[in-house]
């Protein structure tokens, strides 16, 4: 399970950051995004999936966490 950090942008925009590849870009989409379930698969605008266990709540940005792929 690689680790990534996370960013909210001033436009509101997540980016990720995947530092043992060095790869860095804007989250396309997000398969939960609510104040009460955030979280799921998540893809780049690359086209690199990823997949965050899904919380009860957002978590405060800019934020460390583990991802699998997927």
């Amino acid at each position: 399970m690689p680790k990534v950090i996370l960013r909210r942008q001033g436009d509101g925009s997540l980016t990720c950051y995947v530092p043992k590849k060095d790869l860095e870009g804007k989250v396309a989409s997000l398969e939960f995004n609510e104040d009460d379930r955030w979280g799921g698969r998540m893809v780049l605008e690359d086209g690199t999936a990823l997949f965050i266990e899904p919380m009860k709540a957002p978590p405060i940005f800019p934020v460390e966490m583990r991802v699998s792929r997927g």
